[in-house]
């Protein structure tokens, strides 16, 4: 079975830390772009966060740079999202996704697989 598993959700307090996991099962991540979205109740879907097959490129919607960080481990077929400084605002439903190219990811679309999401809750 092909899917992405997300981890490391959980309740966190106002400027603390969280990294969630995303891994693969029944196929390797090493060619493919992997994004991170949210959705919060009421809200619509929102990028997060894409990075590139090869580790070199990187994306960052505006309101988590500077607190957010992407990376992948290919030896371990899993792409990490390392959030710090967190706030309410980052309270959502975090999923990870897969596709081919890097400007679907950044768009949003063509993305071909989706994980079942781990919830990021950020309150005092």
């Amino acid at each position: 079975q092909v899917q992405l598993v997300e981890s490391g959700g959980d309740l966190v307090q106002p400027g603390g830390s969280l990294r969630l996991s995303c891994a693969a099962v029944g196929f390797t991540l090493d060619y493919y772009v992997i994004g991170w979205f949210r959705q919060a109740p009421g809200k619509e879907r929102e990028k997060v966060s894409c990075i590139s097959s090869t580790d070199s490129t990187t994306y960052y919607t505006d309101s988590v740079k500077g607190r957010f960080s992407i990376s992948r481990d290919n030896a371990k077929n899993t792409v990490y999202l390392q959030m710090n400084s967190l706030k309410p605002d980052d309270t959502a439903v975090y999923y990870c996704a897969a596709t081919p190219m890097f400007h679907h990811c950044v768009a949003g679309v063509h993305l071909d697989f989706w994980g079942q999401g781990t919830q990021v809750t950020v309150s005092s």
